[in-house]
């Protein structure tokens, strides 16, 4: 079965950085493209960047546009998040995501179980 797990979250300060990852299993891992999702208290979870299959194409949201950075290692079944000068609105918890196709307009079809990230002085 898919499994998708997620790595790297914690506490920050404001300006810091943290790498998150996802472990996947259960399918060609190199075949479909990921995501990676966030989700705020009280507010909708959103889409935060996209990496083609091959990784070749990436797609970020206007709020990780130059500061995060989506890549993948097929070789390993793994999927990571970049994330630089964090602030406190990045607090969130962050969910891995496998679409159902190789590229960014394909739907979502497994969530991880999601990795906190705190950004707080």
């Amino acid at each position: 079965q898919v499994q998708l797990v997620e790595s790297g979250g914690g506490l920050v300060q404001p300006g810091g950085s943290l790498k998150l990852s996802c472990a996947a299993s259960g399918f060609t891992f190199s075949t479909y493209a990921m995501s990676w999702y966030r989700q705020a208290p009280g507010k909708e979870r959103e889409l935060v960047a996209t990496i083609s299959s091959n990784g070749h194409l990436t797609n970020y949201a206007d709020s990780a546009k130059d500061r995060f950075s989506i890549s993948r290692d097929n070789a390993k079944n793994t999927v990571y998040l970049q994330m630089n000068s964090l602030k406190s609105e990045d607090t969130a918890v962050y969910f891995c995501t496998k679409r159902d196709g190789p590229t960014y307009n394909s739907g979502v079809n497994y969530w991880g179980q999601g990795t906190q990230v705190t950004v707080s002085s």
